[in-house]
C-alpha cells in the first residue's frame, strides 16, 4: 500500500470522523461507501473497518460530549439496552427475512424520517433574552433522578433546558435500530439521532452527543464477528481510525458554534443518501 494511499485513508477518515461527532452517527455510512467505491475494498473489510471507526468515534467524541455534560448518560445507558437487545434479535432474523425485503422499507422509513427533520423545528432552538443567558450559563449538566438537564449554546449564547419524553418510544426505536444493526451491518445513530430530537423532544445536539456516547457499544459486539471471521485488516483499519480520531476531536470543538438547524439538514440529506443505497440494495444493486 502506497504512502498516497495511506494518507487519503487518514483523511476520509478525518471527514467521517467529523461528520459523526457532530450529528452522533458514529460515520460508518460516510467510510462504507469511501472504501468501496474510492478504494475498491472488498465490502465485508469496509464495514469491519468503519466498525473500528464508529468505536474510535464514540471513544473520542463521546468522552469529551461526556466531560461537558453534553451527552446525557442516563437516557443513553436505558436505550443502549433496548439497542443491544435488537441487535442479538436482528442477527436471528436474519437467517429467515431476506434482507432486500427490509432494505426496501427501511429506506422508505428513512425518507419520511429525513423530510420530517427538514420541515421540522429544534422545539430549543427560539431566542432568549441576553440577561438570562448571562444569569444561566455554564457547562452542561443532568438533572439527578431524571432523565433531563440543561447545556449552555454558543451558537444561541443561552443556556438550554431539556427533559426526555416518551421513553417507550425511544426505547422502541432503539429496539427497531439494533435489529436494523444486526441485519443491514448498519448504523443506528442516525435512526436515533432524529427519534431522540423529533420524538423525544431533545436538542438536536444532546441527540447528537448520546448517540455517539451509545454507539461504541453496539459496533464493539459486531465488531468481534467480523475480527473472528479475518476481515479486519490492520492496514486499512489503522489509517482510518487515526483519521476519525482526529476528525470526532475536531468535530466537538466546533459543535457548540454550528446552528442546530443546519445540523438538521445535514443530517436529512445523509439520510436521503442512505436511503437511495438501501433501495439500490433492494433492488440487488451492491457496492463491491
Amino acid at each position: 500500500m502506497s504512502a498516497l494511499t495511506l494518507v487519503a485513508l487518514v483523511g476520509s477518515g478525518a471527514a467521517a470522523g467529523l461528520l459523526g461527532a457532530l450529528l452522533g452517527i458514529g460515520g460508518g455510512v460516510i467510510i462504507i461507501p469511501l472504501l468501496v467505491l474510492a478504494f475498491g475494498i472488498g465490502f465485508k473489510v469496509a464495514v469491519a473497518s468503519s466498525l473500528i471507526a464508529v468505536v474510535a468515534t464514540s471513544t473520542a467524541a463521546g468522552s469529551v460530549y461526556v466531560g461537558k455534560g453534553l451527552a446525557n448518560m442516563r437516557l443513553g445507558m436505558v436505550l443502549e439496552i433496548f439497542t443491544t437487545l435488537g441487535g442479538i434479535t436482528g442477527g436471528l432474523l436474519a437467517l429467515v427475512i431476506p434482507s432486500g425485503v427490509l432494505a426496501a422499507v427501511f429506506a422508505g422509513m428513512i425518507v419520511v424520517t429525513a423530510v420530517l427533520m427538514l420541515r421540522g423545528k429544534d422545539p430549543h432552538s427560539s431566542p432568549q433574552k441576553e440577561q438570562e443567558a448571562k444569569q444561566d450559563s455554564g457547562e452542561g449538566h443532568e438533572k439527578a433522578g431524571s432523565l433531563s438537564g440543561s447545556y449552555y449554546d454558543p451558537f444561541q449564547r443561552r443556556q438550554i433546558h431539556y427533559q426526555a419524553k416518551r421513553l417507550p418510544f425511544g426505547g422502541a426505536i432503539s429496539f427497531l435500530a439494533g435489529i436494523l444493526s444486526g441485519m443491514l451491518g448498519v448504523g443506528g445513530g442516525f435512526i436515533k439521532v432524529p427519534a431522540m430530537n423529533l420524538g423525544m423532544g431533545l436538542p438536536i445536539k444532546v441527540a447528537a452527543a448520546t448517540s455517539n456516547f451509545m454507539i461504541g457499544v453496539t459496533a464493539v459486539s459486531s465488531l468481534f464477528v467480523y475480527f473472528s471471521a479475518g476481515y479486519v485488516h490492520p492496514m486499512i483499519a489503522a489509517p482510518v481510525a487515526l483519521g476519525v480520531t482526529g476528525g470526532a476531536l475536531f468535530g466537538t470543538r466546533i459543535a457548540g458554534r454550528v446552528s442546530p438547524n443546519l445540523l438538521r439538514r445535514i443530517l436529512s440529506v445523509l439520510l436521503l443518501v442512505i436511503a437511495v443505497q438501501m433501495v439500490l440494495k433492494s433492488l440487488g444493486v451492491h457496492f463491491g
